[in-house]
């Protein structure tokens, strides 16, 4: 009957009441009829498909005010209903016995533009997932204590145990079932480690994330298996290119390499660029526990204190990274550009090749400020050559309205123990910018030769800025006094048109904080079969071809490479496979990596918390990053980030949302985002993974 009373709800353009939709179904119907659809409507109304309203008339849900989904709460303990465009802030008192993750109804009760403020009305559903807790030994007797303080009163019961636990033991517990209110019976499904070892707090962070920090035993077996050295055998179905001038341009510290470079200058005055990338998929066969794991993770997590690979370190470190005078199988795009920028030509095939030196950033700019490091001499001409390359495509790029955004990445220093011993911002110069424009080259190859042919295929794509938000950001921007000519209709802007609008900001003192603003106007970009083109990059056709030892995208797209390239492999039930199984993969490694994002920022504040605790009452120099009613956030020159509370402050100040700034008394704007200030660290908890600022009182007067 169920489907029966979808049907007549979504035929109803009102909401009705049982006796009239017992009507529809049959007018001759018996007190047990009735009964029979009440129990049902009561069912739908829990699964949150039907609505009642106070009127106790019934209509589809998503035809009512009403709004469902997963709330998310934090540790001051507000929440956030989860939703595809503007989440909904949920204060304390309006949570409603509600817990982190549940699948709850909500209803609106302040709404003004983005900003919506509800209340929790309704449980659909309990979270049921896992979380960390402790161990502790009271008589003999286990006792778990969720870590989550958010929890603390809780109560756990533990379910069949056959672990060895001792007092002091994180272990991960899922929950089994909900006994009453705040007891729960749970499992315990994997011992974390043990809260006094040095990596613990990074240990935990990862089991939040459900991020799989070893191997199986599956893999481990399948990787002695492999060789660690090149099949001679398959060397002659490769274009031998070992005695090519390659090389590699990496951090110092890096060690899962997956990308060479080559270069020349042609006769015609054009470039020959070489881009070699190591043939991962030689060596991950369809079908194995290895490929089946490197799906699994999506991609690896570089974490301030260790990397998590997608593949084990004997093949991400070994015989799949193109190590310094190492024999590698690669597969290499070849491709000649015009001093235009243009690409004319090109060649992508399965090559081998030996990289004559493993270079680094740091001196590579070196090299191009005129301090030659030792052993890079003979080097010299490519890298100036590959220069000279790189100063034409980022020409060509801002010409097609590539977007650069100011994004600035913090380099944590760390010990041997993970201790972070200095907070800096990672400096990019020419080297590095050089192999990103290389990189791109090369995806933008990949992508556009696949494209062409109409085949299944992983794109990385970028969909167009909300026009909303841009039009929220232009009327902020005119708030500050600012007019911008140009572009006025947002709903299906060009790349170069907010290019432009980004140019005219940037000479305006709040510029570095009006261009993160514009940044948030943007859509993430992620992994479709279904090719939208890269804005960001003003590009219409990419893919990521060139990182297959720390991308399972990469790797999906070396695989169809070979099938394409390689295999001339066109059948149509392998086509029509793909483009059935593309959509749900393309899905999750564009959730992994989202993920892994999320864990690295978690761990990153983690660590810098940590740090600070031993910089309490140091002062600083910040920006301020956003304002909320309670306070402002800051980023300090070194790139700390933490909250200056208003009832810190000396003063009483009003805060206006539409200026995002804090007015006084007078209403004259005393602080706003984008302005620069001095702060003092009062506070920092690793735990919270939070640093807490007040405005240093000693230069308060030049402040506004």
């Amino acid at each position: 009957m169920k489907d029966r009373i979808i049907q007549i709800l979504t035929n109803s353009r009102k909401s009705i009441s049982a006796s009239e939709i017992m009507n529809i179904i049959n007018n001759n119907y018996r007190v047990e009829d009735l009964k029979l659809l009440l129990n049902d409507l009561n069912e739908l109304c829990k699964e949150g498909i039907v609505y009642q309203n106070k009127n106790d008339n019934y209509l589809l849900f998503e035809n009512s005010h009403l709004l469902k989904g997963y709330i998310e709460i934090n540790a001051s303990g507000s929440g956030f209903l989860l939703q595809d465009n503007e989440d909904v802030y949920i204060p304390y008192k309006y949570l409603n016995n509600s817990n982190d993750g549940d699948y709850v109804v909500v209803e609106l009760i302040k709404s003004r533009g983005l900003k919506r403020e509800g209340k929790v009305i309704r449980i659909l559903k309990r979270s049921l997932g896992s979380s960390l807790a402790e161990v502790n030994l009271l008589n003999g007797k286990i006792n778990l204590k969720l870590l989550d303080e958010k929890y603390n009163n809780y109560s756990l019961e533990i379910e069949d145990n056959n672990l060895s636990l001792v007092e002091g033991m994180i272990v991960k517990v899922e929950i089994v079932k909900e006994l009453s209110k705040k007891d729960f019976l749970v499992k315990i499904v994997n011992i974390i480690g043990h809260k006094n070892s040095p990596d613990i707090d990074t240990l935990k962070i990862c089991s939040e994330f459900n991020i799989e920090t070893e191997f199986n035993d599956k893999v481990l077996e399948e990787v002695k298996s492999i060789p660690n050295s090149i099949d001679e055998n398959d060397i002659k179905n490769r274009v031998d290119l070992r005695d090519k001038v390659i090389f590699t341009i990496d951090g110092a510290d890096t060690k899962d390499i997956d990308d060479a470079v080559s270069i020349e200058k042609l006769d015609n005055g054009n470039y020959k660029l070489g881009v070699h990338i190591a043939d991962v998929s030689y060596y991950v066969k369809e079908g194995s526990e290895l490929k089946s794991t490197a799906f699994n993770r999506g991609n690896s997590v570089y974490l301030a204190d260790r990397v998590i690979p997608m593949l084990p370190v004997e093949l991400s470190n070994g015989i799949c990274s193109l190590n310094e005078l190492s024999d590698r199988f690669a597969f290499s795009c070849m491709m000649e550009i015009n001093n235009e920028g243009e690409i004319v030509s090109y060649d992508i095939f399965k090559s081998i090749i030996r990289s004559k030196k493993k270079m680094t950033y740091d001196n590579v700019n070196k090299l191009f400020d005129g301090d030659i490091p030792e052993s890079y001499e003979g080097f010299k001409n490519d890298l100036l050559l590959m220069k000279d390359l790189y100063e034409i495509l980022e020409s060509s790029s801002q010409r097609k309205g590539k977007l650069d955004f100011i994004s600035d990445e913090i380099k944590l220093k760390v010990d041997e123990n993970g201790e972070v011993l200095e907070v800096c911002k990672y400096e990019t110069g020419i080297g590095q910018k050089l192999i990103e424009n290389f990189m791109i080259a090369a995806n933008t190859t990949v992508g556009t030769h696949i494209y062409n042919m109409a085949l299944p295929f992983v794109y990385r794509v970028h969909g167009l800025p909300e026009a909303e938000k841009l039009r929220s950001f232009v009327s902020y921007v005119s708030l500050l006094g600012y007019k911008l000519t140009g572009k006025s209709n947002f709903e299906n802007i060009k790349p170069i048109e907010l290019q432009n609008i980004m140019k005219q900001l940037e000479d305006k003192k709040e510029y570095k904080y009006l261009n993160n603003k514009l940044l948030r106007c943007m859509q993430k970009a992620e992994y479709s079969p279904y090719n939208i083109g890269h804005f960001g990059l003003a590009l219409d056709n990419y893919s990521h071809f060139t990182s297959p030892i720390r991308r399972f995208s990469d790797l999906m797209v070396h695989y169809f490479l070979n099938e394409y390239l390689v295999n001339n492999n066109y059948n149509k039930d392998f086509i029509d496979n793909w483009n059935n199984r593309l959509p749900f993969i393309c899905e999750h490694i564009s959730k992994t990596e989202r993920t892994a994002e999320d864990c690295e920022r978690e761990v990153n504040d983690m660590k810098i918390a940590e740090y600070m605790e031993g910089h309490i009452g140091e002062v600083y120099k910040a920006t301020i990053d956003g304002c909320l009613s309670k306070g402002f956030f800051v980023v300090t020159d070194n790139l700390i980030s933490g909250l200056v509370s208003l009832d810190t402050l000396s003063k009483f100040y009003i805060y206006n949302e539409e200026l995002n700034a804090y007015l006084n008394k007078k209403g004259k704007i005393c602080y706003r985002a984008g302005d620069t200030v001095m702060v003092k660290c009062i506070g920092a908890s690793k735990e919270k993974r939070q640093v807490d600022f007040t405005i240093y009182e000693g230069d308060k007067d030049g402040n506004s």
